[in-house]
């Protein structure tokens, strides 16, 4: 039986996957939230951190987990860039790369380029970092503008939720995650089928760039694919569990 293994975005950490992984285990489908490098218990060590470093990490969680065998692997916003470097590594432990309002470089850029290009516009988190990336080597996010970090995440989410998120979010996370440029062969990554879900209502991956990403995944990939639209911001599973939950099963079960 596949294991779901569910991949967080900047920021976060495994806890922002409860909502799904409990209704994952309602319906029998088994599943795992991990913590990348530098996020969650492993913040407090974000020095070298880049995406392909984080994507060995997440091998070896991988390995573990699946036993061996591929696993249903989801990936939320930059939480797709280590997800692409790791199915470029090991491709044979990727049963699937469900992508929901992912980044992918697979283009031979790294993540960041794509934030000053015109499919960005509208982008809500660039305004909330502070601090020089260079210096730190870090993200910072500010958080004292509490309306805006849920505007850029949460929008839709419920006030209560969208609170408690907020206060668990890591503050810096690791700026290699999202300046490195993972090596992407139409072998090794292409060859792993590929869901998307598009959030029609993010505000930190905006649509259009979404909708960019997807094409580019399908210039690399053996197979085309398969889109889903959520009506959702960019944090559907704590806006639209349920909604999200069932995308989920269908990949599953297909």
């Amino acid at each position: 039986m596949r294991t779901v293994v569910l991949v967080h975005g900047l920021w976060h950490g495994s806890w922002c996957w409860s909502p799904v992984a409990t209704r994952l285990a309602a319906r029998g489908i088994p599943s795992v939230a991990v913590d990348l490098d530098g996020h969650g218990l492993k913040s407090a060590a974000t020095a070298g951190v880049t995406a392909t470093s984080a994507a060995a990490t997440l091998i070896e969680q991988l390995r573990r987990i699946g036993g061996g065998e591929p696993c249903l692997v989801v990936a939320h916003s930059m939480g797709g860039a280590v997800v692409t470097a790791a199915a470029e590594q090991a491709p044979e432990l990727f049963d699937l790369v469900f992508s929901v309002a992912a980044h992918a470089p697979v283009s031979g850029r790294p993540a960041v380029f794509y934030l000053s290009e015109p499919e960005s516009a509208g982008d809500r988190v660039l305004p909330l970092l502070v601090g020089d990336p260079a210096r730190t080597g870090v993200l910072q996010l500010g958080l004292n503008d509490r309306a805006a970090v849920r505007e850029a995440f949460y929008g839709d989410v419920d006030a209560t939720t969208a609170d408690s998120a907020i206060n668990l979010l890591t503050s810096a996370a690791p700026v290699g995650i999202a300046a490195d440029v993972p090596v992407v062969t139409r072998e090794r990554y292409g060859s792993v089928p590929k869901t998307y879900v598009v959030c029609t209502k993010d505000n930190a991956v905006p649509p259009a760039l979404q909708r960019r990403l997807i094409g580019e995944i399908d210039a690399v990939s053996t197979s085309p694919t398969q889109v889903i639209e959520l009506d959702s911001s960019h944090s559907p599973m704590l806006a639209h569990p349920d909604d999200l939950t069932a995308a989920i099963e269908s990949a599953w079960l297909g």
